[in-house]
């Protein structure tokens, strides 16, 4: 008889999922799955409504990246505003914008890396449930969990600066943004009392990759080997090749660093990127149109943005990126857990870019918006903390929303978190005669290397089906119905 390990739900990541596990009666894993579980239809919800309240709408898909959307939404309604292109948006607004999103990236990685990872670096994926939570490092490491809270604290005021409120802003609308910084808002950002200011928050993201890579080298066999494999590997980039998490063009490398999308406008993704739908799971997975799906699945997040980008434009990240490219001799890293030094890389390169836009004095300005010819179509692209987010939009000569088309970041993981959860489950659980906690923690840790947003990524384009089929106890199907 077969044996069914279920995993429900999947702790310390934002949504809900579970995996599900089938052994076969001599102990050998033979099928993993992660399966999204809950369901909500923005790319219907949106329809209808005027375009304007697209920014606004969207980002209630997360109150933990709400920023993304808000942007994404946003940089697609200056397609349909004429404000995409080459016209592009003032200087104070795209400063403005470019300020909201690092604080959204800083906060979001630094709440990733303290509260949901940490504790399995700290206490090994292992230790007791009870210890192996943020109370725990709390508990055990009081400055470490003060000083992550006020490093998101400083983040979620950046977000407000710009935004309006910190969570579910206003601060961007079609064209440009409706508010710029004050003098006093930017003073307090930059010089404000110890430790809320940006010298401090580029010194502790110094310091939490001094912590990752003392912990690496004490373990480094665990962290290079606990799940890799070759992949694909798509991002922005700028121009230049620079990492961009704002804005760019789209490239896609191999497992060998091969180009194999070569910086193409996101206006034109639906030519390269195409989405598959399985029947046992809320979301899509992704893939390049000229490999197919069996060859064309990627990661997106931040070891696939230091796999693409051919260089960092602040000093002391690009230092960093250096060391993290000494680990694989140059060529694109698939060890899952390296994600974790690559989302630190770009904590500390965002605390960069935060000082630099406070320090120009654009980010103060009144010009804020600007307009052209009406367009019917627009496509925003901007690199999420979890990766590359899409948003495509058709608007109608009523200004009323007619089809929208989400592909998030979670989403376009989904084939590459598939194949760790299934990686590890071998590793851990075959041969096995008793399933453990710990065994299926380590599957929760493959997991949370993504970092995904499940809430973000359960979305469907079209009509979704209901299936319901019976099993036996040997895995047979014995009737299928489907709706």
């Amino acid at each position: 008889m077969t044996q069914k390990i279920i995993i429900e739900p999947v702790t310390r990541v934002e949504g809900h999922g579970k995996v599900t596990i089938q052994l076969n009666d001599q102990g050998e894993v033979t099928q993993s799955r992660l399966h999204i579980v809950e369901f909500r239809g923005f790319e219907r919800f949106v329809q209808g409504r005027p375009y304007w309240e697209a920014p606004v709408l969207v980002q209630r898909l997360c109150g933990i990246c709400p920023v993304s959307h808000h942007l994404a939404a946003a940089k697609a309604m200056d397609v349909i505003v004429g404000a995409g292109g080459d016209q592009g948006l003032t200087p104070t607004a795209e400063k403005v914008r470019r300020l909201m999103h690092y604080g959204q990236i800083f906060q979001s990685h630094t709440l990733h890396f303290f509260h949901l990872a940490s504790p399995d670096l700290l206490f090994g994926y292992d230790a007791p449930p009870a210890q192996r939570n943020v109370v725990g490092v709390a508990l055990a490491n009081r400055g470490l969990a003060l000083q992550a809270v006020l490093m998101r604290k400083y983040g979620q005021e950046i977000i407000a600066a710009t935004a309006g409120k910190k969570i579910h802003g206003t601060g961007a609308i079609p064209g440009g943004v409706n508010k710029s910084l004050t003098l006093a808002e930017r003073d307090q950002l930059l010089n404000g009392p110890h430790p809320l200011n940006a010298g401090q928050m580029i010194a502790w993201a110094q310091g939490a990759l001094a912590f990752f890579k003392d912990y690496y080298k004490k373990n480094k066999a665990f962290i290079d080997g606990f799940s890799r494999f070759p992949s694909n590997h798509l991002s922005l980039v700028r121009r230049d090749g620079a990492l961009d998490l704002y804005h760019g063009v789209l490239r896609a490398v191999d497992a060998e660093g091969r180009r194999i999308l070569d910086d193409v406008d996101y206006q034109d993704y639906i030519a390269h990127i195409r989405e598959e739908v399985r029947s046992w799971s809320y979301m899509k997975f992704p893939y390049l149109l000229h490999l197919g799906p069996d060859n064309g699945w990627y990661r997106v997040g931040p070891l696939a943005r230091l796999n693409t980008a051919d260089f960092i434009p602040t000093p002391l990240a690009q230092a960093e990126f250096e060391t993290f490219k000494q680990a694989t001799g140059g060529k694109p890293n698939d060890m899952c857990m390296h994600t974790h030094w690559a989302r630190l890389i770009e904590t500390l390169h965002a605390a960069e870019a935060i000082h630099d836009l406070l320090l120009d004095a654009d980010i103060t300005g009144s010009d804020l918006v600007v307009k052209g010819a009406r367009q019917a179509e627009g496509v925003g692209v901007i690199e999420a903390p979890r990766g590359t987010l899409i948003h495509h939009f058709r608007v109608g000569a009523n200004d009323l929303i007619e089809m929208a088309n989400l592909i998030v970041s979670t989403t376009h993981n989904n084939e590459p978190m598939n194949r760790a959860v299934n990686q590890v489950a071998k590793t851990y659980m075959t041969g096995q005669k008793i399933i453990t906690e710990p065994m299926m923690n380590a599957v929760e840790v493959a997991i949370r290397a993504y970092d995904p947003c499940l809430s973000c990524a359960t979305h469907a384009y079209g009509r979704m089906p209901l299936e319901i089929a019976l099993v036996d106890a040997a895995g047979c199907v014995l009737d299928r119905k489907r709706k």
